[in-house]
């Protein structure tokens, strides 16, 4: 099995941050064997030496960590950085997770985990972010629209420019970097809390709306942002 490294030829490069050496190990071990390069730390401390002097390409980080924890770490980390977070946890509690996600980890796993199918969620991951840094510098088309992710202008058919809030730019650029993927409402309102606190779940709903509204998509008919009933919504234009 391939670990997919960049294409710029270097193995992508991932920091744990774990405070039990045995999972540690045992995690940093079975993620070498796949071409990785792995850098290791069990406090926060250790973990922002480490981003300072040697960014990583995707931080796996567990939330029950001494002192400053997992969480503290990824609220700190995305009001800089669209780094790949995975966040590992113990707890089941379905808070931890809303609460992890809100502040911008892009998934969350329980121990004990599958180590395979981690290993697939961060090949997925170190995917999309290579994706987004290589759409950021790339104006977007798709039904007569032209999205400019540097400068976060969007025009329509007509060339006219459609104003968007921050929150707008930040849901409708988590769509069209993830094309065809159903994303959950956590996952959405993940997005924009990387740019704002405190944001409830049903206000996706509300930014759906006007961005279809935006984007002259019928919501009975849409051909831009489609509802997956009972999951999210997804980005289902052609992207030019």
């Amino acid at each position: 099995m391939s670990a997919n490294p960049p294409k710029a030829g270097r193995p992508a490069h991932i920091l744990i941050v774990e405070d039990e050496p045995v999972t540690r190990k045992t995690l940093a071990s079975y993620l070498d064997s796949f071409g990785y390069r792995i850098s290791e730390g069990d406090t926060a401390e250790e973990a922002e030496h480490i981003l300072a002097h040697d960014p990583p390409d995707l931080l796996l980080v567990d939330i029950n960590l001494s002192g400053r924890d997992g969480l503290e770490i990824t609220r700190n980390l995305r009001a800089r950085s669209e780094i790949g977070i995975i966040l590992i946890s113990g707890r089941t509690d379905e808070l931890d997770r809303i609460i992890g996600l809100e502040l911008g980890a892009d998934d969350y796993v329980c121990k004990p985990f599958n180590r395979r199918e981690l290993l697939a969620r961060i090949k997925n991951l170190l995917r999309r972010t290579q994706a987004l840094r290589q759409l950021e510098r790339k104006s977007l088309r798709f039904e007569g629209f032209g999205f400019d992710l540097a400068t976060r202008a969007l025009s329509g058919p007509d060339g006219a420019a459609i104003p968007l809030t921050r929150a707008e730019y930040e849901m409708l650029r988590l769509f069209v970097t993830s094309p065809g993927r159903v994303l959950d409402r956590d996952r959405l309102a993940a997005a924009i809390a990387t740019r704002r606190g405190g944001v409830n779940i049903r206000s996706v709903d509300v930014l759906v709306r006007r961005l279809r509204a935006k984007l002259g998509d019928d919501p009975r008919q849409p051909r831009i942002l489609a509802t997956a009933h009972g999951e999210g919504y997804l980005f289902t234009a052609a992207l030019d």
